[in-house]
């Protein structure tokens, strides 16, 4: 799978948002994407996935850094 251009792929305004409701709305501006919710600090494969959005959240569930395709 290519990565689009026409898609969008970062959102940084979901920073400091709840995790479930920054997965909805990127799953609702990129349907072409799944995401999946990590609690910092979780290992994770470094494979980079044009149809992958990791939302990277704190203890609280709160996001932490800016979700982006890969």
């Amino acid at each position: 799978m290519s990565c689009s251009e026409n898609e969008k792929s970062a959102w940084p305004e979901l920073v400091g948002v709840n995790g479930e409701e920054a997965a909805a709305t990127i799953r609702r501006e990129n349907p072409n994407v799944s995401t999946m919710i990590v609690k910092e600090g979780m290992m994770v494969t470094m494979d980079f996935r044009c149809d992958r959005v990791r939302i990277w959240v704190d203890t609280y569930g709160i996001v932490k850094q800016t979700p982006q395709i890969g």
